[in-house]
């Protein structure tokens, strides 16, 4: 799809000896602001209340749950760790599956993703344009093409930020970050108050915590389901690996201060809910960050509903960041039309790569009803991860000599693939859906295209000549040392 550039299609003058290339602008504090506000969305505010309700109100079973996906998360992030020290190109999952096991694999999950996280970036545009909203209405609900026109707003505006300059993402992801971190510790801090105070029947609740029904396997599973789902997004930071600054040092440094810190951040804030509500009010409540705030702070509950905003704006400005990394990565190695993997020649950003990401987004968000398929595409995320952790295992194995800055202990990727995949198999066998299925064929018809268009390098000569003039209206050029070799 990429291949068959032409040599008119490299028309566009650099200004000067710019060497056309990413340039290493993100820093350690960038990157641990990157990966917090990948992983804390609006989930920690809205609804944490899926690990209670499956451990059946068990408060004990729900702690000890929060902090082990917390764990599995931080063992998956030190497996990519590795890769992304030993590897440190963009494209994260994308880049190491195509190294270790090879060029259809890496095809299928870049098929797969670029339907899934504009997708998902479409949701949180939505969720966010919905809390934003909301306050100027009172109790009547929003009307949707408001709330419409302010996501695609907010996407253009980050799909333009992102692909205009690194520096500024990063710090718009910093500031947001520690906005919504702000927010965290006021809960956290309160609870922390409250539950010093020892008023009985709130410290009665974490004297018994085990004391209620024990959930039975299959409950267990799906708690640990949903506290897995509230730490996603520890895999963002190796999709800006070829940005960092230093990435052999900071790339592990900085998964073993941002995912821990997000563990000690999510119990502290489950354990403030748990002094304030109990756990049947927990789990009826709709927004429960909200319903606390009324209790802790009714003069400034409003403060909750802001930082939820806030948080999915972070959110939402670190996942576009990243897929446009996906999309330039997958573009260079050939996967996708070539025009994606060019560089602005006045900024050296992949704004052709945030453009192509931001528009399918908003095709997403247009008719909303197709964001209720990527529901069942849960499962295609875990088996990217044990596909990846697989890679690491594969590539000890092949290439014992490549430099690892970084060396993960070994049993850690090989327990990573045997639980990507039991997430994989578990939802399938337990609520078998026909959307599962189609959620497979869509994967598989990546076939389609990987045959002609990647394989046997079909190519059509007009589409040299519309990369050609799109160059010219985009100022992109190719980056200096095409990257086929190094994605190879």
């Amino acid at each position: 799809m990429g291949k068959g550039k032409s040599d008119d299609a490299k028309v566009v003058k650099r200004k000067g000896n710019t060497k056309m290339q990413l340039k290493r602008n993100i820093g350690y504090f960038d990157g641990v602001s990157f990966i917090i506000g990948s992983i804390v969305g609006a989930g920690i505010f809205v609804s944490p209340t899926g690990v209670l309700k499956h451990s059946l109100l068990n408060v004990g079973v729900a702690l000890v749950i929060w902090t082990a996906s917390g764990l599995v998360s931080l063992m998956g992030s030190l497996c990519y760790a590795e890769l992304g020290t030993a590897l440190p190109f963009s494209g994260g999952e994308y880049s190491h599956i195509k190294r270790g096991l090879g060029s259809l694999p890496a095809f299928v999950f870049i098929w797969t993703s670029v339907f899934t996280k504009p997708a998902s970036n479409a949701a949180r545009a939505l969720l966010f344009a919905e809390y934003a909203t909301q306050p100027f209405y009172g109790v009547c609900p929003a009307p949707e093409v408001l709330k419409k026109c302010l996501a695609l707003a907010v996407l253009w505006s980050l799909g333009i930020l992102n692909g205009c300059s690194v520096k500024m993402a990063a710090w718009v992801q910093t500031v947001f970050t520690l906005l919504k971190m702000m927010a965290l510790s006021v809960i956290a801090v309160s609870g922390i108050v409250l539950l010093a105070g020892g008023r009985k029947e709130t410290l009665a609740r974490f004297e018994d915590m085990f004391s209620s029904e024990m959930p039975n396997v299959s409950q267990i599973a799906e708690a640990f389901f949903q506290g897995l789902y509230a730490y996603g997004g520890w895999w963002s930071l190796n999709y800006m690996a070829e940005e960092m600054k230093n990435p052999s040092r900071n790339i592990p440094l900085t998964v073993m201060t941002a995912v821990p810190a997000v563990i000690v951040f999510y119990l502290l804030v489950n354990i403030s809910y748990l002094t304030v509500l109990t756990p049947k009010e927990i789990v009826s409540s709709v927004a429960v960050a909200v319903t606390w705030a009324d209790r802790v702070i009714p003069s400034v509950a409003w403060i909750i509903p802001l930082s939820v905003a806030v948080s999915i704006f972070g959110a939402l400005n670190s996942s576009m960041f990243t897929l446009g990394r996906l999309s330039y990565a997958g573009s260079q190695a050939g996967h996708l039309p070539v025009l994606i993997s060019m560089l602005n020649v006045h900024t050296c950003t992949p704004a052709p790569a945030m453009i192509f990401s931001t528009t399918i987004a908003s095709i997403f968000i247009i008719p909303s009803d197709l964001l209720m398929l990527t529901n069942y595409f849960g499962f295609s995320a875990w088996l990217m991860i044990g596909l990846t952790c697989a890679s690491l295992i594969v590539l000890r194995y092949r290439e014992p000599n490549l430099h690892r800055p970084y060396k993960v202990f070994l049993p850690v990727p090989f327990l990573m693939v045997a639980m990507s995949f039991f997430l994989v198999l578990a939802p399938i066998v337990w609520s078998p859906n026909l959307q599962y299925v189609y959620a497979f064929l869509f994967m598989l018809g990546s076939f389609i295209v990987y045959i002609p268009f990647v394989y046997f390098k079909m190519h059509f000569a007009f589409l040299d000549r519309i990369t050609c003039h799109l160059q010219l209206l985009l100022e992109v050029s190719p980056p200096d040392g095409s990257a086929e070799g190094k994605h190879e």
